[in-house]
């Protein structure tokens, strides 16, 4: 039977019993009604005609005149028509021979005083015939209103019963079903696939008890078909973790080892024992280069490990794992990511890094030899230029000015160049002093100036008085304005000008440069101090180097300063560097 039709079947029951509840309290209630009618009709109408009657034998003297005559008579014709009661009919009719008499006036006074004597003993008699129907009766239907009052508490309580058993297993009915198949879904989503529904009944639930069992086997089947492949590739993917030259260890969430290959083994000298399945907290106990990797914070880190008696250098880096969360859902259908541990990947980067080391000291050994017959050939050049030695027409001229301005350009990439050797070898040698920031801001000026008046830039400096003085290295410091100086200048058009502003912040002195040139693009401003980049000039040649930036930045975070741009297309740019201010002067 179809769900939709015991549903039917229920509510119609329902309202089948309260309709014959219904019905019963109506008929009840009618009788009730037509046994006080009676009362009122019948007994109660016969009183009012004896009283009537009465009423006139007493106010009339006898002899009857023909008016009360003529009442009586109509009293006693309503009452010939209402007899009710047994025994009424022979009072009446013997009340109907004393009127007759009292009416024609027969007999001395005597004898009509008799008469009238039995005519009020006739309507005594109907008048008592009447009351005791009326107790009678008004018993009956005390009797007929106790027994409906019965009848009616036992139909009411049996439907109470009815109504409460079917509130109280239909609902079941409904949910019982559904419950037991939500648990199945549960115990499939858990990945119990053995767990079948039971019902017994022929409807909707039944074919959905058999649809989830269709379902529950077909995952079984698929379950058992694929545990032979996952265990394959599981063994694949261990042989290939096994076989990196990397050496990997993975942790779950549990920091229990998941796996970990002979490389790892051999850098963490965990060669003895299980190691797959063991708490790392307890192979951190003994082991310090484990630890350290385990507590690496950073995304990725260089390591130097004593490997076989040489010092080699191991890139670490460290991933989260997430997998799909497919365990309970509280909610709708919503499959979020969940941690299953991390990996760990070491990294031998000791080729590399001697390679960088070797091109480093390259680069300085160059840059130290470049220097000199550079520094020669400007002093050279400077010599020509001298009037004393002999005069040059305007073609030769020209040819020692491009000489000159290419070989201070070679000059200052060498210079930059060591510099660069210099902060990769991490040989920057800092002279930290309290300085006064306008120290540092007139020794760049004054390096510059000659080459913004030859522009007719315009150098405008906005400060405060009394600025604190800062905590660095007046040189170096000072190359980094002097660098933002020449880029603002390089980039800069002519009679144009460069603001140059000095502000204190919180605990740090704030330089900055704004230029008003043609402003950088947003893709290329997380590049900018980046070593060797420069900035596309629409296919102009690039100046410089595409170091000095780097540069600069390596100087000011060496000093606990931080450096950042501010620039738009059509702008300008605003460089900016800050530096901590002395501890002297804080704390005055």
């Amino acid at each position: 039977m179809k769900i939709k039709t015991k549903l039917w079947l229920g509510f119609g029951f329902l309202f089948t019993i309260v309709l014959l509840f219904g019905a019963l309290s109506i008929y009840y209630i009618q009788q009730i009604s037509n046994n006080a009618k009676i009362i009122l009709k019948d007994n109660y109408e016969t009183l009012s005609y004896t009283r009537e009657m009465r009423t006139l034998l007493d106010e009339t003297p006898l002899p009857l005149n023909q008016q009360a005559a003529h009442l009586f008579d109509v009293q006693l014709v309503k009452e010939e028509h209402n007899i009710t009661e047994k025994g009424e009919g022979e009072a009446v009719a013997a009340l109907r021979k004393s009127f007759k008499k009292l009416s024609l006036g027969q007999g001395s006074l005597a004898e009509q005083q008799a008469t009238e004597r039995q005519a009020r003993a006739h309507l005594r008699n109907i008048e008592a015939l009447n009351m005791q129907a009326i107790v009678r009766k008004n018993d009956a239907a005390r009797a007929s209103v106790n027994q409906a009052g019965i009848i009616m508490g036992l139909a009411g309580a049996f439907t109470f019963l009815v109504l409460f058993s079917f509130s109280v297993n239909f609902p079941g009915f409904i949910a019982n079903p559904l419950r037991s198949l939500l648990e199945g879904i549960r115990e499939i989503s858990e990945k119990n696939y053995r767990k079948r529904l039971h019902f017994d009944e022929g409807d909707e639930f039944g074919e959905v008890a058999n649809a989830f069992n269709n379902m529950a086997i077909r995952l079984n089947e698929w379950e058992n078909s694929n545990v032979a492949t996952i265990l394959s590739e599981k063994r694949r993917i261990e042989t290939i973790i096994e076989q990196m030259q990397d050496a990997i260890v993975g942790v779950n969430e549990n920091h229990e080892i998941l796996f970990i290959n002979s490389a790892a083994r051999k850098v963490l000298n965990l060669t003895d024992g299980k190691v797959v399945g063991q708490n790392t907290a307890e192979l951190e106990k003994n082991n310090d280069l484990f630890r350290s990797i385990l507590s690496n914070t950073a995304a990725v880190k260089l390591l130097k490990i004593v490997l076989d008696g040489q010092e080699s250098y191991f890139q670490l880096q460290s991933r989260d794992i997430y997998v799909p969360n497919l365990g309970e859902q509280t909610e709708a259908i919503k499959i979020a990511s969940k941690s299953a541990g991390k990996v760990y990947l070491l990294r031998n980067v000791t080729e590399f890094k001697e390679r960088d080391e070797a091109k480093t000291n390259f680069i300085a050994t160059i840059s130290h030899e470049l220097k000199t017959p550079i520094s020669s050939i400007k002093m050279s050049l400077k010599l020509l230029n001298d009037s004393r030695i002999g005069s040059m027409n305007a073609e030769q001229q020209q040819l020692v000015e491009h000489i000159a301005d290419d070989t201070s350009r070679l000059l200052k990439i060498t210079s930059e160049l060591l510099e660069l050797s210099q902060v990769e070898t991490g040989n920057i040698q800092l002279n930290f002093i309290p300085v006064a920031p306008e120290q540092i801001l007139d020794y760049a000026i004054n390096s510059v100036k000659f080459q913004a008046e030859q522009k007719s830039v315009q150098l405008e400096v906005v400060k405060s008085d009394d600025l604190p003085q800062v905590q660095a290295d007046v040189e170096k410091t000072a190359w980094v304005l002097i660098n933002f100086l020449s880029n603002a200048l390089r980039y800069s058009a002519e009679k144009s000008k460069i603001i140059i502003r000095l502000n204190a912040e919180s605990n740090q002195m704030i330089f900055s440069v704004t230029d008003s040139g043609k402003g950088i693009d947003e893709q290329y401003k997380k590049r900018l101090f980046d070593r060797y980049f420069q900035v596309p000039t629409d296919g102009q040649n690039k100046s410089g180097s595409g170091l000095g930036l780097a540069i600069s930045k390596d100087f000011i975070e060496a000093q606990q300063g931080r450096i950042w741009v501010e620039s738009a297309l059509g702008e300008g740019s605003t460089f900016y560097f800050s530096l901590p201010i002395a501890r002297t002067n804080s704390n005055s």
